[in-house]
């Protein structure tokens, strides 16, 4: 059993990402094969062991919650959902009240900011005492220049400034009676060392980290992808001279070909899911998760062209942790699996046989989605309503067939 930790991880994602404008609550928006929110708790869990409460926007909770389960590991028992609320104070305060008895140190994380190092996090925890909150920061390098409309009136000191990060630790507390006062005042505060402070308590800062930006905008969304396309990269390249330096594995040197099949019937619960998209006010497909045939299919395709099995095996009934994932995390996990077999996807195509929905219209949004998931491998996918025949032209579900091309590494 794992012991119980005395710190706990509050993961903010309950943000709507207005500015990001990504179509989706900006925790859930996908960075390379996985969202920001899996990016942030990869680093969570990566650090000393702690409680971790991911507060996430109502209707989004099984979303966290399949995230959660994925990077956990063995801490699972450590990590847990609760619903936010329409301000991030009140977010944060829903995450207070999940605290477990045991905990005496809380830091307040935004999943925004999903390539915090693990090392900061920890730097964080150790600094916090029974009565100083704590804070990274980076030193300001731009010019600042202080304004009046469209004059500028003087200079300012970038000595006295400071940019503040997350994760934000204080003693809990400590942090508990400086919310309620929030609660009492009416005040909204901006972060929590400035509620913290307003109440009364010192704040100090430790060395923050480059990496621990915030996304907040499709910049930053792309800055995000630049780091770890150039991080997958080396890794490659490690893991590349590592296998040159193996023995071979026996499995030739020619690309691979797989072939999946999948069918769901219409009658599912929500939202139908489809080649990785969500669409609203079409019937569901039922299933053990979100239905999404198209995904099911390729998922089957590679797999079987590795020789590795199928969907069931790896992501049945018996692995209830996949129960309401969508395509991004079947597919971002079965190219883990691949790649971890020697693999590399060459490309897939799919066909969708099908009366509905409308497929043409947003066939390359959905290439350009799976496309993502299988970190940039190709995706075509074409439809046909097959003349109105059989089960899928009577509109009783929807069948997809998908072929695979893997190579070895």
């Amino acid at each position: 059993m794992l012991p119980v930790p005395d710190t706990a991880i509050i993961v903010v994602a309950a943000g709507s990402g207005t500015r990001l404008d990504a179509g989706a609550p900006k925790a859930f928006v996908g960075i390379d094969g996985h969202s920001i929110l899996r990016h942030a708790l990869e680093g969570v869990f990566a650090a000393a062991p702690a409680q971790v409460i991911v507060v996430a926007p109502a209707g989004f909770e099984g979303d966290a919650e399949t995230e959660l389960r994925a990077t956990a590991g063995e801490r699972r028992e450590l990590g847990r959902v609760v619903t936010g609320g329409d301000t991030r104070q009140r977010s944060v305060a829903a995450g207070l009240a999940a605290l477990w008895g045991d905990v005496t140190t809380v830091l307040v994380h935004d999943a925004a900011r999903a390539l915090t190092p693990p090392a900061v996090i920890d730097r964080v925890a150790d600094a916090v005492d029974g009565v100083v909150g704590v804070i990274p920061t980076l030193p300001v390098v731009d010019t600042l220049k202080r304004v009046d409309g469209a004059a500028i009136v003087g200079p300012v000191d970038r000595d006295e400034l400071a940019a503040a990060q997350t994760p934000q630790g204080f003693p809990r507390a400590l942090l508990e009676s400086a919310y309620a006062a929030a609660l009492a005042s009416g005040i909204e505060y901006t972060d929590d060392a400035a509620l913290y402070a307003a109440a009364g308590h010192r704040v100090g800062r430790i060395p923050g980290d480059d990496r621990g930006f915030k996304i907040t905008t499709p910049a930053d969304l792309e800055r995000a992808r630049q780091l770890l396309a150039a991080a997958g990269t080396a890794a490659g390249a490690a893991a590349g001279s590592a296998v040159a330096a193996a023995d071979p594995p026996p499995r030739g040197s020619h690309p691979r070909i797989g072939l999946g099949t999948d069918v769901h019937a219409f009658g599912g619960d929500g939202d139908l899911w489809l080649a990785g998209l969500a669409w609203p006010g079409e019937p569901a497909l039922s299933g053990h998760s979100d239905g999404d045939a198209v995904a099911h299919a390729i998922v089957d395709a590679l797999l079987g062209a590795a020789g590795l099995g199928d969907i069931g095996e790896h992501f049945g009934t018996a692995h209830p942790e996949y129960a309401g994932a969508h395509a991004e995390v079947f597919l971002a996990r079965t190219r883990e699996l691949l790649s971890e077999a020697g693999f590399a996807i060459g490309n897939v195509s799919a066909q969708l046989q099908g009366n509905r929905p409308r497929f043409s219209g947003r066939r390359a949004e959905a290439e350009r989605v799976l496309s993502t998931a299988l970190g940039g491998a190709p995706v075509s996918v074409t439809a046909t309503t097959t003349d109105g025949l059989g089960f899928t032209g009577r509109g009783e579900g929807i069948a997809v067939t998908a072929v695979a091309m893997i190579h070895p590494l």
